[in-house]
């Protein structure tokens, strides 16, 4: 299985802030209509693929889920000088912002986040401070609040400007989390499987894991897979913290036990882990209590889903440009391919 580079670097470079989805949604549409039974989009902008199986009778009802939404900015005014005031969109460190280039809006206006330059700092103090967003604006070169509204305005989203690239097996892009789940999702609906799957990618997760809330109670799955990018721990100084280096780029798919939103059903956790020994695929568990995923709405969903998350390690996730290894992206396929053939031999 080859990792088709050049969509995957099509789905990271495409805008997709939560609420603001739409451009991955027709990239992916596209992608994987021709092996779709039915496609539709719900309400919520979540984009659900059915496939059906062959044969009667009841059969397991399978969800696959990644999340289209990336972290961005918000425009949220414009001053009298020209310059863009805006407020952050899911979980983004401010001290990743100062200096970073963005786009802005649907014109994709090019823009610059500033902030005061260390010269004009009057107190050491201020220079071993984390600016607040109050304290900074994207410059996008208007000279003047006319000039600049004529660009971008109030609800306009700004995104990293970030151009994906390879360096030998090492991908450099924006937006990992999670259009690596979203590529994965649509590489596996290549196949037919023994049973009915429904994949969905969703929208809105960085903002509280919406879209997938809505999209479990209309499918009622039985189980559920949820692929993701995840935050990688081998980054410098990751060893001198006493947090450890793991997960680490590399290492192979990263299986989730627990997470602040969810606690994975162990069966299906065991099968990962069991069809990666098997394929002699090196596998990762996640540092528990860390980070949360669409699988905590999910497995809340109807009566409750057995869930579980698969995911590939990235350095410097929500940040304008995140690291991960395309040997892992392939080893991850491989496992969740490996996995569902062989779910409805599961005894749960």
């Amino acid at each position: 299985m080859k990792i088709d580079l050049e969509f995957l670097g099509a789905l990271t470079e495409a805008p997709g802030i939560s609420g603001h989805e739409s451009r991955v949604r027709s990239l992916i549409r596209d992608k994987v209509a021709p092996y779709a039974d039915e496609v539709r989009t719900d309400a919520m902008g979540n984009l659900f693929i059915t496939k059906k199986s062959k044969g009667r009778g009841r059969k397991l009802r399978v969800m696959l889920a990644a999340h289209m939404d990336e972290v961005g900015l918000l425009i949220t005014f414009v001053d009298k000088s020209g310059y863009l005031r805006f407020t952050r969109v899911g979980g983004i460190d401010p001290r990743l912002l100062p200096a970073k280039r963005v786009l802005v809006g649907p014109k994709n206006v090019p823009g610059v986040i500033g902030t005061w330059p260390v010269h004009f700092l009057r107190r050491r103090t201020d220079r071993d401070r984390v600016p607040s967003d109050e304290e900074l604006a994207i410059d996008i070169g208007a000279s003047s609040q006319e000039e600049a509204q004529a660009l971008a305005g109030p609800g306009d989203y700004a995104y990293f400007g970030t151009k994906t690239e390879r360096w030998g097996d090492i991908l450099k892009a924006k937006a990992l989390d999670d259009r690596l789940g979203c590529y994965l999702l649509t590489e596996l609906l290549k196949n037919r499987y023994p049973f009915d799957l429904e994949a969905v990618f969703t929208v809105q997760e960085e903002v509280g894991l919406r879209g997938a809330a809505v999209a479990a109670y209309d499918f009622r799955p039985d189980l559920a897979f949820i692929l993701e990018g995840t935050g990688a721990a081998d980054f410098p100084l990751a060893q001198k913290s006493g947090q450890g280096s793991t997960p680490a780029l590399g290492g192979g798919p990263v299986i989730t036990v627990m997470d602040r939103s969810v606690f994975c059903d162990r069966h299906l956790v065991q099968l990962l882990i069991d069809t990666s020994k098997s394929l002699g695929i090196p596998y990762q568990l996640k540092r528990p209590g860390i980070g949360g995923t669409d699988a905590g709405r999910i497995s809340l969903s109807g009566g409750g889903v057995r869930t579980a998350v698969v995911a590939v390690a990235c350095r410097y996730i929500h940040s304008p440009a995140a690291l991960t290894s395309i040997r892992d992206i392939h080893r991850c396929l491989k496992l969740m391919h490996e996995s569902l053939k062989h779910l409805n031999n599961l005894k749960i």
